[in-house]
């Protein structure tokens, strides 16, 4: 087990033992915790009490954060013809087709997230084994494939995140900074827990939501009262 170090030590001694913290609570206790000399990043880490083996259990989607989450994506757009220019003007960071396809194949993967608009997969489907594993494929379901390009590009650069199950049934999702003020770090907290409540697969039995947990990026979690 790897030693703890005495920042990450007397962040710890904060946390009262056994306690489940209110949400309000819990906001301002973790930013305490984040004693790093860098902008935290604050994660929200909720068990589920779904089996991700099964495609009926698994929870996956994406939403836009009231207050987004302190970082600027840079977003490529899969495009060609008249999208081009409007992907452009939606603020897209890189805009192109084959030309992107080429330079992904070659080892490039300088942006966050990728868009496309539907007649683009054709081209982009054989990029699966290079885009996938790193989480950067567009899908259709997380609203990265759409004939609207400029809302998709706007969201992303709004602070869209994704959440998705892991194999053990946990989301682990960025909600905003150590320096965001309380309340949008509780307003961004409130808008995951509720979606992740509306998404509950109807095959998920028993207790839904088993555990919540905030931290920051460097910083021990704060366990949140159910």
């Amino acid at each position: 087990m790897a030693k703890k170090s005495k920042r990450f030590r007397e962040a710890q001694a904060l946390i009262e033992d056994g306690k489940f913290y209110s949400a309000e609570e819990a906001v301002a206790l973790v930013k305490k915790t984040a004693t790093a000399k860098f902008d935290e990043t604050i994660e929200l880490h909720v068990r589920l009490g779904v089996d991700p083996k099964y495609a009926d259990q698994q929870v996956r989607g994406a939403i836009v954060l009231p207050h987004g989450i302190g970082k600027t994506k840079r977003v490529l757009a899969f495009v060609t013809g008249e999208k081009v220019q409007e992907a452009q003007a939606a603020g897209a960071d890189f805009v192109g087709s084959d030309d992107l396809v080429a330079k992904i194949q070659g080892g490039w993967f300088d942006f966050d997230v990728a868009v496309a608009t539907p007649d683009m997969m054709r081209i982009i489907g054989r990029l699966g084994k290079l885009l996938g594993p790193r989480g950067l494929m567009p899908n259709p379901k997380l609203g990265t494939v759409t004939p609207d390009i400029a809302k998709a590009i706007a969201e992303q650069k709004a602070g869209k995140v994704e959440y998705r199950t892991d194999k053990q049934g946990n989301i682990h999702c960025p909600i905003g900074k150590k320096t965001f003020e309380d309340d949008k770090l509780k307003e961004n907290y409130q808008t995951l827990i509720d979606t992740l409540i509306r998404v509950k697969p109807a095959a998920a039995k028993g207790q839904y939501i088993r555990s919540i947990t905030l931290a920051a990026a460097m910083g021990p979690g704060v366990p949140i009262q159910i």
